[in-house]
């Protein structure tokens, strides 16, 4: 028997019954007492059970409280849906459940251990009334402790990395967080980065705390006490993969060790990218500084071994290429209309890249981890993805390869000028070939590695004519011409061509625009 708050009790006299359902109830209640409710409010009305003798059972009826409201926003926090995901994951084995974490109030599952964190802290006065907390944040974890802030009255500084979009930037300072950015491409333990400035704000920094979610074992606890529950609540205990992003590790540590204490045999499948170490280290045993260099997925891997990571826990890894992390999160929005963040499509990538291993019965949960709203500027901007290759054109022609900068002029030389002309316009501009111009017309070429060659060999040419030293003219080719065509024109010898464009413009394509065309 369903059991309700109520605040109206419609009837003191109960009807006596040996077991009744809520609609046969309300139905004898009704006939029974014909004026007492409104037949347009009978949803709001439910019966509950009054024990008042052994063995009997007395109900009455109730109406429901329809005035429902939180305390504040951050008991808003979980019960996140589950979601199957239909068309990326088309003929894949198995239920493919995405678990959809932006409808936290921060719009990410780290609002789940930022409140953790603090109440845990609070608890053994780490952090005093009016205090100051300090972390390193990829920006979602900011967000949660930012509006736990607001509403315990603390101030909050939020130091991130460079790489980390403009979007989570203004978020944070939107709800009242102080911003340092600090440099991406620095080892842990520069003075510069964001882990070492934390620390040393947090020394500084009068009744502060440095949260320190990467070692903050709370961070976990806050996951193996709401999103492993609601996760194996919501699946009726049928899930048999868990798959997620791994950055600090308390999202997968958490939920796994939750799960497999329910079910062992449960997978948890970690989810990494190109330039962090997890998937060695787990297996290998082996931290190797090889492993680490810059990459532009945002919110998983790292280049440390935080606490949280219980790599017991975990039963693989399996690494993700920033291309496809992208591609796969703008597919999330395009296919599925779930419009999350770039470790979403990693996540999902980096499943579909092992989903040979589902069978037609399992049950998978892919954790997507924040709201694509944080992504504007970058994954969803077809610039930004088209200048590192990761927009998924089919360029058939040289007029669609030079279009991202069609709207630049030509860069040229007149064959008159110094070679010492040459040298300066190179870096100003930052390119590497420049096609020759007499009379206004294309008459030769100067590129970076001959006129190197050059200067190496006879220093003083530097200041004669161009024209004494330049190579032969670029081939021209129309707009229309056909990629596979000016592919054959540019090799060894010929590290450019420039096309027509219909307005009579010109634009160069070297070697790297073919190239990039390609990746």
């Amino acid at each position: 028997m369903l059991r309700v708050p109520a605040q109206e009790l419609m009837s003191n006299k109960a009807v006596k019954m040996d077991s009744v359902d809520n609609s046969s109830f309300i139905s004898m209640f009704l006939s029974q007492n014909p004026t007492s409710i409104n037949h347009s409010e009978i949803k709001y009305y439910f019966a509950i059970p009054l024990i008042r003798k052994k063995n009997l059972g007395y109900l009455s009826l109730r109406k429901i409280n329809r005035m429902k409201f939180y305390n504040n926003i951050l008991e808003t926090i979980g019960n996140t849906p589950l979601v199957k995901l239909n068309r990326v994951t088309s003929g894949v084995k198995g239920t493919i459940l995405a678990k959809v974490e932006t409808t936290n109030p921060g719009n990410s599952v780290k609002d789940r251990m930022a409140v953790k964190m603090i109440e845990d802290a609070e608890k053994v006065g780490l952090i005093k009334p009016g205090g100051t907390i300090i972390e390193g944040t990829s920006g979602n974890t900011g967000m949660g402790l930012a509006l736990a802030c607001i509403i315990k009255g603390y101030k909050l500084i939020c130091v991130l990395n460079d790489k980390q979009s403009k979007e989570k930037m203004d978020i944070l300072r939107a709800v009242g967080a102080e911003v340092v950015v600090c440099p991406t491409a620095v080892e842990p333990t520069d003075p510069r980065s964001y882990y070492s400035v934390s620390r040393r704000l947090a020394d500084e920094t009068p009744n502060s705390w440095y949260v320190n979610q990467y070692d903050n074992l709370s961070n976990r606890t806050a996951h193996y006490e709401s999103t492993g529950p609601e996760i194996w609540e919501q699946t009726d205990g049928k899930i048999t993969h868990f798959v997620v992003g791994v950055g600090t590790g308390g999202t997968i540590s958490g939920v796994g060790k939750y799960l497999k204490e329910k079910n062992p045999n449960i997978k948890i499948w970690g989810i990494d990218t190109y330039g962090s170490v997890f998937k060695k280290y787990k297996e290998t045993g082996i931290f190797d500084q090889n492993e680490i260099y810059p990459y532009i997925t945002e919110g998983i891997g790292e280049d440390i071994l935080p606490a949280n990571v219980d790599f017991d826990i975990i039963d693989l890894f399996e690494k993700v290429t920033d291309k496809d992390a992208a591609v796969y999160t703008r597919r999330l929005a395009r296919e599925e209309g779930i419009f999350v963040g770039n470790s979403a499509g990693a996540a999902i990538k980096g499943f579909l890249q092992l989903s040979s291993e589902i069978k037609e019965d399992d049950v998978v949960v892919v954790l997507f981890h924040d709201h694509g709203s944080r992504y504007i500027g970058k994954i969803f901007n077809d610039d930004w993805m088209r200048e590192r290759g990761f927009l998924e054109e089919e360029i058939k022609t040289a007029g669609e390869l030079v279009a991202k900068h069609k709207d630049m002029p030509l860069v040229t030389l007149y064959a008159e000028e110094l070679v010492s002309h040459a040298i300066a316009k190179m870096r100003k501009y930052g390119i590497s070939q420049i096609p020759v111009l007499r009379d206004n017309k294309f008459v030769g070429s100067l590129d970076d590695s001959h006129v190197y060659q050059l200067l190496v060999d006879q220093p003083e040419l530097r200041d004669v004519a161009i024209s004494n030293v330049m190579k032969g003219a670029f081939p021209v080719v129309k707009s229309t011409t056909h990629v596979d065509e000016l592919c054959k024109l540019i090799n060894k010898n010929t590290p450019a061509a420039l096309v027509e464009m219909p307005n009579g413009n010109f634009h160069i394509v070297t070697r790297y625009d073919v190239i990039s065309s390609m990746s």
